[in-house]
């Protein structure tokens, strides 16, 4: 077995993509991976401190991943931040379908989710209006 080099991992094209259908909007959305960065910065999105203590904000969730994820043909992200509140508004069952893929490309499995929750008992829903 070969060890990979920094220069190596540097120029590695580890960009992954995936096609999901969404026939209630008309057609397909393409997906592509996020950099380790952006896992971060979505993650500390979910938690919220406030006065020394820890909450998790899920308000949106799938909205702020689809928005980091989605591309068009060429590559550019489809949303901004600014779109997060229309697409929450959206039907969940396509963005149910885009969120599992986004965490997919993203190597967020259920056990990412639990550890991220695990601490903080009861967790604000996503239905919480309140700011």
């Amino acid at each position: 077995m070969a060890f990979l080099t920094r220069d190596a991992i540097a120029e590695a094209d580890d960009v992954e993509y995936d096609v999901v259908p969404c026939p209630e909007w008309g057609g397909d959305v393409r997906l592509k991976s996020i950099r380790g960065t952006q896992r971060d910065a979505y993650e500390q999105s979910l938690i919220v401190e406030k006065s020394g203590s820890r909450s998790m904000n899920l308000r949106n969730a799938r909205a702020k991943l689809i928005v980091l994820c989605a591309v068009d043909e060429a590559g550019r992200l489809l949303f901004t931040a600014d779109d997060l509140n229309m697409l929450g508004r959206k039907n969940a069952k396509p963005l149910d379908r885009l969120f599992d893929a986004c965490r997919k490309l993203a190597g967020l499995s259920d056990d990412d989710v639990d550890k991220l929750t695990e601490d903080f008992g009861a967790a604000r829903s996503d239905g919480d209006t309140s700011d």
